[in-house]
């Protein structure tokens, strides 16, 4: 069985940061290590270079992943290169530009992720803990509205 120990170690946290930065689950790094999740969050909590070394490669490929969706969503360009052989055999080297549009979902997940206030689907309606109060202003601002 492992032990905590055994994983503080430069070698042990630079393959903790690793899988962590591939995208694997703590579910799966505490699988990896032999352990239950159960442990892994408590090896967390008692060792910072534990934790740390898992939150540094989690903050690597988020960021990727971030970037990735941005440039998804506001569109960008590519060059395409490419070798054609003409007739007498002369290689003839060929760049061209390619636009790929701005894509509306990986906007509208943007959106909804970095402005839930203003793009979530549903609106929330109060939480009613004060005995009906709120609902009784709600129901006499439409009936205001009404007159």
């Amino acid at each position: 069985m492992s032990k905590i120990n055994d994983w503080i170690v430069k070698d042990k946290l630079t393959l903790l940061e690793g899988w962590a930065r591939n995208g694997l689950t703590d579910a799966q790094i505490a699988n990896n290590i032999g352990i239950a999740p159960s442990t892994l969050c408590d090896w967390k909590k008692k060792s910072s270079e534990f934790s740390s070394a898992l939150k540094k490669g989690k903050e690597v490929v988020d960021i990727e992943v971030e970037n990735a969706l941005l440039k998804r969503a506001l569109g960008y360009t590519i060059t395409i290169s490419e070798e054609k052989i003409d007739r007498n055999g002369v290689v003839h080297n060929l760049k061209k530009d390619v636009h790929i549009p701005a894509d509306t979902t990986a906007q509208i997940f943007w959106l909804k992720n970095r402005k839930p206030k203003d793009w979530r689907d549903k609106v929330q309606e109060p939480k009613d803990n004060d005995n009906g109060v709120i609902k009784d202003l709600v129901e006499a601002l439409k009936n205001a509205k009404k007159d």
